[in-house]
């Protein structure tokens, strides 16, 4: 590793850990990645690093890195999905302004703390080009209010790329309005009234807070307040270690689950029957995991109407596919020289165990020259011989599952194609079936899901709330020369979307059970934790992440596929048992290779299944 990488690591390293120390949240993992950055759960992303650690952009990520850690520590999510509006720009308002105080209670005590949110927030005003406004109407009155209370509360000056933001709401600003904005900065330390006063703010604005807001928790919130008041006050101290102690149960909630098992057992057919399976290659129900002793919703989907399995193709018409497939060539060119020598070795490697072998010690067959000298020692020594016999080689199928998200667009995904393309080729050479799929959603922010769940009025808990969509770009039936044209779909605009890992997975998996090969590898290609705005909006933080983590161990300990991942800046190991970790996507080739060269030797493969409970 070179000293300018060595550098680069570590900054993440230090960046992790000082994110660990303000959230006071020990088990949080933090992954760096282009793309998407925000918290789901215990999984945090922030932007990639450049090589070269210029100190601005070094200081935006740290602003990032402190944002997230600081909501991570003193955001109550029940208190803030309790008193928020139901209005769309009164819900943007709102969060902004619960953003704006958890950064502000950092930004007060911290000096180094707040400088680096100064840096991320200037970088945020000029990227979304806020200088350059004219108009109120063009304005975002979120952002407009959250400067307005940053500057309240910790007294810092607006960022210069902001200022024309601010300017133009201005105007709009009354006294009744600067007198909610100073009552919020009295109340920074406490979200309950922060938020009851954040309320009053918007009706003094003439904010529309949505027609269903909190009509039917208005008897909860009454008793709510009851107990509120026959419960002794708490000094700050105490109140914050409460909190302290609530993210600390969250971040090892997803890990409890882990610890327990059983005597070990055998894993057959017999119980994938058991589990439940759908038709075989088709993506099949959940299997229906033990939820007791468990406070959490069981998982499962709002509808699945609007799902689709779709095969490349038909999301794409031929023109704009061979000119995508044209693109990914070119790409390859760059590549060839370094992953073709890395399937080169696979293959030897492979067709040496396909290849013959000997039997030695016969009394006929071909004369053993190798052992004459024992004949020459000892004459009454008989000769010995040898014979051919063919190796047997298990018939095997391996299935290419790849995170089609937002976040892998650039180079990650145009590497995973070209990998996936060079892996195919040499498989197929060596009579191993290639599968390669891509998981992602049909839309952002919930597509009909979302309407359908709006239109049925917004029950509680409605489970997954998007559209997947689950891509097929080369079944394992399929030769390489008619699926080729197919994996230049992965480099399209527009495709990229967001990330439900868990359902994908048990998708890829069921194809895999209804295939007749002895051996069914799945490899897993990821860059991050299962995102999705519109589900985690109304569901636990933990929601996608802890289905993953459940759907993993049950593929783990009670199906026939082994199982295997692969993360970009992303760790991967605290979700699958056999996995590896990348920080470069250009690695990803030449680990695939390796990883696949692993599986393939039974001399160095290491039996991990045991028997737990789920």
């Amino acid at each position: 590793m070179t000293q300018q990488e060595n550098r680069v690591e570590e900054f993440r390293r230090v960046t992790g850990a000082a994110m660990r120390a303000i959230s006071r949240v020990t088990e949080l993992n933090v992954a760096f990645a282009p793309g998407q950055h925000g918290i789901a759960g215990t999984e945090v992303r922030l932007p990639l690093p450049p090589r070269d650690l210029p100190g601005e952009e070094v200081a935006q990520i740290r602003g990032e890195a402190d944002a997230m850690a600081l909501k991570l520590r003193h955001h109550d999510s029940k208190v803030h999905q309790r008193e928020a509006p139901r209005g769309d720009i009164a819900r943007a308002v709102f969060d902004a302004i619960e953003q704006a105080r958890c950064e502000a209670l950092g930004a007060r005590r911290m000096v180094g703390v707040a400088e680096n949110l100064a840096a991320a927030l200037e970088e945020q005003c000029r990227q979304r080009g806020y200088a350059r406004l004219s108009e109120r109407e063009t304005a975002p009155l979120a952002e407009a209010m959250r400067l307005m209370l940053r500057q309240a509360m910790t007294g810092a000056r607006h960022p210069e790329s902001g200022r024309k933001l601010v300017e133009l709401w201005q105007g709009a600003i009354d006294d009744r309005i600067h007198r909610d904005i100073a009552e919020l900065a009295d109340l920074v330390d406490d979200q309950r009234a922060f938020a009851k006063a954040t309320r009053r703010l918007l009706e003094d604005l003439d904010v529309e807070l949505g027609s269903e807001d909190l009509e039917t928790d208005e008897d909860e919130q009454d008793g709510d307040d009851r107990n509120e008041d026959s419960k002794p006050e708490r000094g700050d101290g105490e109140a914050e270690n409460s909190r302290e102690a609530d993210a600390t149960m969250e971040a090892q909630q997803g890990d409890s689950d882990d610890q327990e098992e059983v005597p070990a057992g055998e894993t057959d057919q017999d119980e994938m029957a058991e589990a439940g399976e759908d038709e075989p290659g088709r993506p099949g129900r959940p299997p229906e995991f033990d939820q007791r002793g468990r406070n959490e919703p069981h998982y499962h989907a709002f509808t699945e109407t609007f799902d689709e399995e779709v095969g490349a193709a038909e999301l794409c018409d031929p023109d704009e596919l061979a000119r995508l497939r044209q693109m990914l060539d070119q790409q390859l060119a760059h590549l060839q020289a370094v992953v073709g020598r890395l399937a080169n070795r696979l293959q030897r490697r492979l067709m040496a165990q396909q290849s013959r072998a000997w039997e030695f010690d016969l009394e006929e067959g071909l004369l053993d020259s190798a052992r004459l000298a024992r004949v020459v020692v000892n004459p009454e020594t008989p000769l010995s011989y040898k014979r051919e016999k063919d190796m047997a080689f298990r018939d095997t199928v391996v299935s290419l599952l790849i995170d089609n998200s937002g976040s892998m667009r650039g180079r990650p995904i145009t590497v995973a194609a070209m990998s996936a393309d060079i892996l195919a080729r040499t498989l197929e050479r060596c009579g191993v079936k290639v599968e390669i799929l891509g998981f992602t959603t049909r839309m952002w922010k919930g597509g009909q899901s979302r309407e359908k769940w709006i239109a049925a009025g917004k029950p509680a808990n409605p489970g997954r709330l998007n559209d997947l969509r689950h891509i097929v770009y080369k079944s394992a039936d399929a030769p390489w020369r008619r699926a080729r044209k197919s994996l230049g779909l992965m480099l399209r605009e527009g495709i990229l979307k967001e990330n439900i890992d868990g359902e994908a997975l048990l998708w890829a998996h069921n194809r895999l059970i209804g295939r007749t090969e002895q051996r069914r590898i799945l490899m897993v290609i990821s860059d991050g934790a299962p995102v999705d705005d519109s589900t985690l909006s109304v569901n636990p933080g933990n929601y996608l992440e802890r289905h993953l983590r459940e759907v993993i161990e049950w593929i783990e300990t009670r199906s026939p596929v082994e199982l295997t991942a692969i993360g970009i800046g992303h760790d991967v190991t605290r979700y699958y048992r056999r996995a590896v970790t990348i920080v470069d996507a250009e690695q990803l080739g030449g680990t695939m290779m390796e990883k696949l060269a692993e599986l393939f030797d039974e001399d160095m493969l290491v039996p991990v299944r045991r028997r737990h409970k789920i």
